[in-house]
């Protein structure tokens, strides 16, 4: 799991399969039709057991943030609601999600606030979940401050290690670096990967449990967390004392799926 209340995907998560058969393009196509968006229009009103609908869940278009558009034009909405997208055309909030999707040419990424916080520190408190960030490497810099991403992307694991693990004491430090750690490379069959022993690779990060803190938020996510000083992957210094180093000793890793 990751530490956060809010899913990340797109425009598509709101639109039944059916719309999407046949990809991308033909996707768009049928959001032209008069009749596919009536018909959609009632289908993404509603609740479904066919199919998982964000909208729906979400409960309104004020909890369905925008963050990353491929339209230059659309950039400027970067960040806002699809309520207030919406609210600025002066169009209905289901409307204005397929005419997004038509203009940007794209699923458009979006945030979606669909979960419950009582639940992300329920599952916390399971000792089998372990803890991911489910996002890619980012930097606050350049193109990619082009889009808004989740800000598990810079603070999923500060925000357990600061936030639930010493402000709020729902499992202790150690049993969180097991989960961040030897748990998940167990659960992947990952050799020598997880723990610091004889003859493991010398993954190592050296954080302060009482400083280390997430600043990454909905509304600025490209915000480095702090509080971690050294980073080594594969047993060359990659940040030392807060700075990076500018090695890249990272591989790619395989478990048993490989063979």
């Amino acid at each position: 799991m990751y530490t956060y209340h809010a899913s990340s995907t797109g425009l598509d998560a709101m639109m039944p399969g059916w719309v999407q058969e046949g990809g991308h393009r033909a996707w768009v196509e049928r959001l032209r039709d008069p009749a596919v968006r009536e018909r959609l229009r009632r289908e993404i009103a509603l609740p479904s057991a066919d199919w998982e609908n964000s909208y729906h869940e979400a409960g309104d278009a004020s909890k369905v943030l925008c963050v990353s558009f491929k339209n230059d034009a659309l950039k400027p909405l970067t960040g806002k609601s699809l309520a207030e997208i919406a609210a600025l055309r002066g169009a209905d909030p289901i409307d204005t999600a397929m005419d997004l999707v038509i203009e940007d040419d794209s699923r458009v990424g979006c945030v979606y606030f669909t979960m419950s916080e009582e639940n992300v520190r329920r599952q916390i408190g399971l000792p089998w979940v372990s803890f991911c960030s489910d996002s890619a490497s980012l930097a606050p810099e350049g193109v990619f401050l082009r889009s808004n991403p989740h800000p598990r992307a810079y603070g999923s694991f500060a925000r357990l290690l600061g936030m639930y693990v010493r402000d709020e004491g729902i499992i202790p430090l150690e049993e969180a670096v097991r989960r961040l750690a030897a748990l998940p490379a167990d659960n992947l069959r990952l050799a020598r990967r997880g723990r610091l022993l004889p003859g493991h690779h010398a993954d190592v990060v050296v954080f302060a449990p009482a400083t280390i803190q997430d600043h990454a938020t909905f509304d600025r996510p490209h915000q480095y967390a702090t509080g971690v000083r050294d980073v080594l992957v594969n047993g060359v210094a990659v940040l030392r004392d807060g700075d990076h180093t500018g090695a890249t000793p990272g591989r790619v890793v395989d478990g048993p799926g490989r063979r």
